[in-house]
């Protein structure tokens, strides 16, 4: 199987592989047309890849597009299990939309930055100056409501399945759980539940690479996001190789896509 690779540092060990810079990719072309697969490209090059190439991508057009941001993920998730997202609203910013956000949400609440990770771009929104702010310098609102938890389950799907589930857990008094932020990692009492749920979303919208983030409120699951390219520590610590997984699932499917 000829490989080509847009991202070495998320394919290192893999046989039969080249790598192309994203940005070289018409010059190399020739490199391209003879892979079997290309590996992570950026989202502005998926469309040239699939439909003008006609190539077989891995992650799935579904989860670049879709993972592209919080506006693409949470639509995804509106469609497929919508009782299982937290209230939120997606609005452009005009004085209208700030006074909606103040009617429909109250304090605390939390506001996002539509691109961003780690834990960054997030605020917990407690009074209007806050919001405010936030405002001032993000032409679209993400808007959701405040649901008090001290951790969260990062759920991996690759491939066609889970391969590792963990809480991140936030012993440090704040509302970020993401390990960038100082959160822990236990593998301790992974919910079922949880894991059917991540599962089922994941086939649901063909996303065959993510990091899903859920947490558990008022006796039921909610998904915050998830990421298509997601932290790599807790498969570190349970010595899961996630390049060997993708392989392993190309080797299976390549042919089929």
């Amino acid at each position: 199987m000829k490989i080509v690779t847009f991202n070495p540092f998320r394919t290192i060990g893999m046989p039969g592989i080249q790598y192309v810079k994203p940005e070289h990719m018409f010059e190399q072309r020739e490199k391209i047309e003879e892979a079997d697969v290309c590996l992570f490209p950026e989202n502005w090059q998926v469309n040239a890849l699939v439909y003008g190439m006609k190539k077989n991508i891995f992650p799935s057009i579904q989860s670049i597009q879709m993972g592209f941001n919080k506006i693409e993920v949470t639509r995804g998730l509106w469609s497929v299990c919508p009782e299982h997202v937290p209230k939120t609203v997606i609005l452009g910013r005009n004085h209208e939309n700030i006074n909606r956000v103040f009617d429909e949400f109250p304090f605390p609440f939390v506001a996002k930055e539509i691109r961003n990770s780690m834990g960054k771009g997030v605020f917990l929104i407690e009074n209007h100056k806050q919001f405010n702010e936030y405002a001032e310098n993000n032409p679209y609102f993400y808007v959701q409501e405040y649901l008090p938890i001290d951790r969260d389950l990062r759920v991996c799907f690759v491939g066609d399945d889970v391969i590792a589930a963990y809480w991140r857990i936030n012993d440090n008094n704040s509302f970020r759980n993401n390990v960038a932020q100082g959160a822990r990692i236990s593998f301790d009492n992974i919910p079922s539940e949880a894991i059917d749920l991540v599962r089922k979303t994941a086939r649901d919208l063909g996303v065959n690479h993510a990091g899903f983030d859920v947490i558990s409120a008022g006796g039921k699951y909610y998904f915050l996001e998830f990421n298509t390219l997601f932290g790599n520590q807790g498969f570190q610590q349970l010595g899961i190789s996630v390049e060997k997984a993708i392989y392993e699932y190309l080797q299976k499917t390549v042919v089929k896509l």
